[in-house]
């Protein structure tokens, strides 16, 4: 798998689809690897160039001792880009992803000529909530938080499914550090200002029953920038594109033709 070697964290990315084509990088929510959204490539129409990757402490990339900040997340995926020859991306977070598009967007307008903010928000709750978060987490491992975090995550529904054992799976292989540190860069992050001056397309897409951005918080992000769109997908949680590919996809897929990043 390719990797790229930065100061003080490798990087794992991976790339499908057409190495010429129009360029989407996606960016995953805190507690998941790039395969979140292996649904969603799946499902996209042919031609574009696919890029994701795993954020330190994520995945098959390396785990920096913790805390992170905002700032090195966004430096990742900044150096990563450019590694990469992208300029003029439409560039999909969700989460804390959605986070790092914001920043990134602020930061490099070159990299990035449409956003796609999939449940997050310019800030997402406080720093008592992520201190008492990061404290579970240096006392019990993630393990300790997963049952929580399921059920913010995801509907009712999918929670009774045979599914859900992968995502808890998938949520406590991350490492400690990697989801503290993660969330320390959540915690020291207002992107209220820095949003609000966006002028770029702009996709929010939220979850009827997402418990940890509801669709309010996501909304009120959106609201920051002129001419931006919101979608609500219905009877899913913090993760639409795992509970939802077909209405996310749907989504992402207009999006792509209303910005000129797909033509057919």
């Amino acid at each position: 798998m390719p990797e790229l070697q930065l100061d003080d964290v490798t990087l794992h990315y991976q790339e499908d689809g057409d190495p010429a084509g129009a360029p989407v990088v996606f960016s995953n929510s805190l507690g998941t690897t790039l395969h979140l959204w292996d649904k969603v490539i799946a499902r996209l129409p042919a031609g574009l160039r696919l890029i994701r990757y795993d954020k330190r402490g994520h995945g098959r990339s390396s785990t920096p001792p913790a805390p992170y900040t905002m700032g090195a997340l966004i430096r990742d995926t900044e150096r990563l880009m450019d590694h990469l020859n992208v300029t003029d991306a439409m560039f999909v977070g969700c989460s804390i992803g959605g986070m790092i598009a914001q920043g990134l967007a602020t930061k490099r307008m070159d990299l990035i000529r449409a956003v796609v903010l999939s449940n997050t928000a310019a800030k997402i709750g406080t720093t008592a909530l992520w201190d008492e978060r990061i404290a579970t987490v240096e006392a019990g491992g993630v393990e300790s938080l997963a049952d929580a975090v399921m059920e913010r995550w995801f509907s009712k529904a999918f929670r009774a499914s045979s599914e859900l054992a992968e995502w808890r799976k998938m949520l406590v292989d991350t490492p400690d550090a990697g989801y503290a540190g993660c969330s320390a860069a959540i915690s020291g992050t207002d992107f209220y200002t820095q949003t609000a001056a966006l002028r770029l397309p702009v996709l929010a897409i939220a979850g009827s029953e997402d418990g940890s951005t509801p669709p309010d918080l996501v909304r009120e992000t959106a609201d920051l920038v002129p001419g931006s769109k919101f979608q609500l997908i219905r009877q899913a949680g913090h993760l639409p594109c795992v509970e939802r590919p077909d209405e996310f996809v749907a989504a992402l897929t207009e999006f792509l033709r209303e910005t000129g990043h797909v033509t057919s």
